[in-house]
């Protein structure tokens, strides 16, 4: 399986990340990704990006070497009610929002708590992508939350950073069920790196394995036909995205 868009991308704007944005593209080009997203941490993890990056972000052309840049983020769910760490104007104005639970923002709690996170993310309209959600520290109640994500149109993050040996350990797994849930209701996933280094681009191969063994339908996977792909963001945002002749 070979992804055409990497939509789960940082730069040295989340400081615990290593590369340009420009780093990035280069390396999209050199392995054929046609689309890459870029999405640094949102204000309220340690070390990311001042909310001014994100107003600034438009500096960015929509092609770059022919590679189109989506500019996004991903923001941080605050609590269990499921408010965000950005503006709500802000985050509406993107291309690309995904939202995703990190410790140092909020510490896990028990299912319940976490099931009701995740069917408040579910229904704000602002939110594209369940971000690595198969971390066994944020359990929820998978099949409850994701037909909900089925209902709201989200779309759900396969992070191959979840299948780094040490990395959200525990992780392989759920996203196996979380993905077999997903088959069952016809959700659309999505694969991405989270790369955090340009070399990781487009590095899916563990994620992109598990999808394989389970016999994950090829039509569920957005990012692996550019044309199904382009037509679901075309359809989001409000400029055309053509690239200029």
């Amino acid at each position: 399986m070979k992804i055409i868009a990497d939509t789960h991308t940082h730069t040295v704007a989340s400081t615990h990340a290593f590369s340009t944005i420009m780093e990035n593209i280069h390396v999209a080009k050199e392995k054929g990704i046609r689309a890459i997203a870029s999405t640094d941490h949102a204000p309220a993890l340690p070390d990311s990006a001042h909310l001014w990056h994100f107003t600034n972000i438009w500096s960015v052309p929509d092609y770059v070497e022919g590679v189109l840049v989506l500019k996004g983020v991903e923001t941080n769910i605050l609590d269990f009610d499921g408010n965000l760490d950005m503006p709500q104007k802000m985050l509406a104005g993107l291309d690309w929002v995904v939202a995703s639970c990190h410790s140092p923002v909020i510490p896990p709690k028990d299912e319940e708590a976490q099931t009701r996170l995740w069917l408040q993310i579910a229904q704000n309209p602002d939110v594209d992508v369940i971000g690595h959600s198969g971390n066994p520290k944020f359990r929820y109640d998978y099949e409850k939350c994701i037909k909900a994500f089925k209902e709201y149109g989200k779309i759900v993050e396969i992070n191959a950073h979840s299948f780094q040996p040490g990395t959200r350990v525990g992780s392989p797994k759920n996203c196996a069920e979380i993905a077999k849930l997903c088959a069952k209701y016809k959700v659309p996933v999505i694969v991405n790196s989270d790369a955090h280094f340009c070399y990781e681009i487009g590095a899916v191969e563990r994620a992109a394995a598990m999808l394989e063994e389970i016999e994950f339908p090829q039509e569920l996977i957005l990012n692996v036909d550019y044309d199904r792909f382009f037509d679901v963001v075309q359809n989001k945002v409000a400029r055309d995205l053509s690239p200029q002749k």
